[in-house]
């Protein structure tokens, strides 16, 4: 074998060829729809393929690591997301009402995004490490670990990114074996919470003004149909008038009459369905599927609790994205400003859903039969 062959085969040997091949699809449909929905100007294209280019490169570096060294850097990245998310809590830069972000001078970044990756992690490890004899305590302490920085994002705010962080830890827990017992009352109590506070003084107390507004909004779009509850409305316009082939590549109207707001990022879905109707959206959840029967492929075949746990959370955790972005977009669920998975415009959300690919192909490519700790 030559030297060239050889580092080639070094190359490919982490990367698994099928998540990879669905996911190189995605974001070619996604590049082709930015191009539509940027109004044909290569700026964001060529921007995300930047954006790509560092998460490919993210996802290999992961791929390469073997699962008990992932599993070491569980603790530390955990510490040391919660350390910026306390680091925004204190110092963040506000921009448009919420407090997200925090300036390093030489690097600007998002914190809440990091525990997306680290919360699963943390608690994969953490109940790895007490697999033996999983008790109630264990499924508590793994609850504040949960809360914790929840909590934190939930205060900038940011009701999306909450919900992807709390969504992925929700995940390792129900994988980890917590009793229905458990989790039909929690249930029970959300929702019963949430049908008190939709009263909007009661509302107003418990969440922020805007969060109360969109689930208004949902419930009657029109009551505010050039305001809160635009978005609601040109999305499902969009969608609807695409009907069963949509209107063609470039040609849809809602899109380039500028009538879709956030176009390129959150409402990129409607973008796409006005322009491939039905059928492109039936392909669009193909792709999907392919690409989370995959992960629950590698999930069902690892061979550790560490590497099911954080298998299983990754792969809902990107259904989960899916299914809230369509959602609030055909108008089912809230707007809460989650991105379309490898669709949507942006390097940190692209970096973060690249890097969970790269745990699933490190899972997959590392499995062992002797259990580290």
């Amino acid at each position: 074998m030559t030297m060239i062959s050889r580092l080639w085969h070094a190359f490919w040997r982490p990367l698994d060829i099928w998540l990879l091949l669905v996911v190189l699809a995605l974001l070619t449909v996604g590049q082709i729809t930015l191009y539509s929905a940027g109004d044909r100007s290569m700026i964001k294209v060529e921007a995300q393929l930047f954006n790509f280019a560092v998460a490919a490169v993210a996802m290999w570096l992961v791929a390469s690591q073997p699962l008990p060294r992932l599993m070491s850097l569980a603790p530390p990245l955990y510490a040391l997301g919660m350390i910026l998310l306390l680091g925004v809590f204190f110092f963040g830069e506000t921009s448009k009402g919420a407090t997200r972000w925090l300036n390093l001078h030489f690097i600007r970044i998002q914190p809440s995004e990091m525990m997306k990756i680290a919360l699963p992690m943390m608690l994969a490890w953490y109940m790895h490490r007490h697999e033996a004899a999983l008790r109630v305590k264990d499924f508590v302490v793994a609850g504040v670990l949960l809360a914790l920085p929840v909590a934190l994002v939930l205060k900038q705010p940011d009701l999306g990114t909450a919900i992807l962080i709390s969504g992925s830890g929700c995940f390792v827990l129900f994988l980890a074996g917590l009793s229905w017992r458990l989790i039909i009352p929690v249930v029970l109590l959300l929702a019963g919470g949430i049908w008190y506070v939709m009263d909007a003084p009661r509302c107003e107390q418990v969440f922020h003004k805007y969060q109360c507004t969109r689930v208004q909004i949902l419930i009657d779009p029109l009551s505010d149909p050039l305001g809160k509850g635009y978005h609601t409305l040109q999305g499902t316009i969009a969608i609807g008038s695409g009907g069963v082939t949509g209107k063609g590549w470039l040609q849809g109207t809602q899109t380039h009459l500028d009538y879709i707001p956030e176009r390129t990022t959150d409402f990129i879905f409607a973008v796409y369905a006005e322009e491939f109707g039905l059928v492109g959206g039936c392909v669009l959840l193909v792709l999907y599927t392919l690409l989370l029967l995959r992960g629950l492929a590698i999930t069902l075949h690892a061979t550790t609790l560490f590497g099911r746990l954080l298998g299983g959370a990754v792969t809902m955790t990107l259904f989960t994205y899916a299914f809230v972005n369509m959602g609030m977009v055909s108008g089912i669920l809230p707007v809460v400003g989650v991105p379309l998975p490898l669709m949507s415009y942006g390097g940190t959300s692209l970096v973060t859903l690249l890097t969970g690919m790269g745990l699933l192909m490190s899972i997959h490519r590392h499995k062992s039969l002797i259990k580290f700790s």
